[in-house]
């Protein structure tokens, strides 16, 4: 059964530039990683609400940052034991980097694919 995490960044908006491109060195070393199945990294740009939904409409484009510029990073294993020594190594490398970006501690979302 793969494991997931799906993990929230809050960034600051004057570091966005900066998260993106440490973030990028990050997933050139990620991918490497002993049992990656798959590494996403999403940056919200917009936002639905009930009348875009109940008239299947787009999406609205977020043009205001209010307090922070928020990641998604979704990455999946084949095992929970690799997602571990991945975090480890994640966290030898470019953890603090990243944190220096965060306007608050990142949430972590973890568990196994049901589907």
């Amino acid at each position: 059964m793969p494991f997931t995490e799906i993990c929230i960044y809050q960034v600051k908006p004057q570091k966005t530039e900066e998260f993106e491109k440490i973030m990028q060195e990050a997933k050139n070393f990620l991918e490497k990683q002993e049992g990656m199945l798959l590494l996403r990294l999403i940056k919200r740009g917009h936002r639905i609400d009930m009348a875009q939904i109940k008239e299947g409409l787009p999406p609205l484009e977020i043009t205001r940052i209010v307090k922070s510029v928020k990641y998604v990073l979704y990455w999946e294993f084949d095992t929970k034991e690799n997602y571990g020594t991945a975090q480890k190594n994640l966290y030898n490398s470019y953890w603090k980097a990243i944190e220096k970006c965060l306007i608050a501690p990142h949430d972590k979302y973890l568990g196994e694919r049901l589907w």
